[in-house]
């Protein structure tokens, strides 16, 4: 082969090689366009700030987890009622995608909205299953709400195919919510949740969380569960805020390792008088 030849075919392979790495580089730029869109969307969606009510104190923390788009599914969520009780509520939407943070902006939303007309919280979780159901769509929520009464204490929830909460107790003592539960909504027309109370003690924490808080590659739903038990205990034990143990919650896991969205919501009881 003639120097010539060797010389235009290197030239060509090349160019090749050049317009390939061009199409590349204008993917990926693309890509992050859209996780950045993803990202973006997602934190848009989510509330701001607490509401603040004297002798109860809440945090909140959130950390992506993405690969491509894998992100955009979970939130929290945290107001005020009319009567002066407080909603709060969490969930994980199906799927990571732009759709998601979408779909996942009208469940948070449509809870909120709804809440004015009922806030029990298994009505609530059947009202909005029944107008997602209506709007048609493909995607599904898990989602748990409950309803604080700041001046008894009583927590009422309801859970729609969500991972349960952990409790912890100002002695040390801490467990897992055992209600019972409902299919996630948007999936089982004319469905019914049911409701369990539970009491926040003076001192006492609830967590409520998404499951990339406490499942990853090498870390089971109970093992996670097991482990923000036992932060739960420590933080209740050692009088920490509701801002700290929700920061430990979501470094813990970060450390293990998580491949979902995860959302944590701290409620804790500092023992102050709450007037009624």
């Amino acid at each position: 082969m003639s120097r010539k030849r060797q010389a235009d075919g290197g030239d060509e392979l090349l160019t090749r090689l050049g317009s390939l790495t061009a199409q590349a580089r204008e993917q990926a730029e693309q890509q992050r366009s859209r996780v950045e869109l993803a990202i973006a969307l997602q934190r848009g969606m989510l509330p701001g700030e607490m509401p603040t009510v004297p002798g109860i104190h809440l945090a909140m923390r959130y950390s992506p987890a993405f690969s491509g788009l894998n992100v955009g599914g979970d939130w929290y969520d945290a107001f005020l009622l009319p009567d002066g009780r407080i909603g709060l509520s969490v969930g994980d939407v199906q799927g990571h995608t732009i759709d998601a943070a979408a779909f996942m902006g009208q469940v948070r939303v449509g809870l909120r909205a709804l809440a004015s007309v009922t806030s029990e919280p298994g009505e609530l979780l059947t009202r909005t299953n029944d107008l997602l159901i209506s709007l048609g769509g493909d995607l599904f929520a898990t989602c748990t709400f409950m309803r604080l009464d700041p001046v008894t204490g009583m927590l009422e929830s309801a859970r729609a195919g969500h991972i349960p909460c952990v409790w912890a107790t100002a002695d040390g003592r801490a467990g897992v919510s055992d209600d019972e539960g409902g299919p996630p909504l948007g999936v089982l027309a004319y469905t019914k949740y049911p409701v369990t109370r539970y009491q926040l003690t003076t001192g006492g924490v609830f967590v409520l969380l998404t499951d990339g808080v406490v499942e990853g590659p090498a870390l089971s739903i109970d093992e996670g569960l097991d482990q923000v038990q036992r932060l739960a205990g420590i933080a209740a034990v050692a009088g920490m805020t509701a801002d700290s143990l929700a920061a430990a919650v979501i470094k813990n896991a970060e450390r293990v390792g998580h491949e979902d969205d995860a959302a944590v919501l701290v409620v804790a009881h500092d023992g102050r008088k709450v007037q009624p």
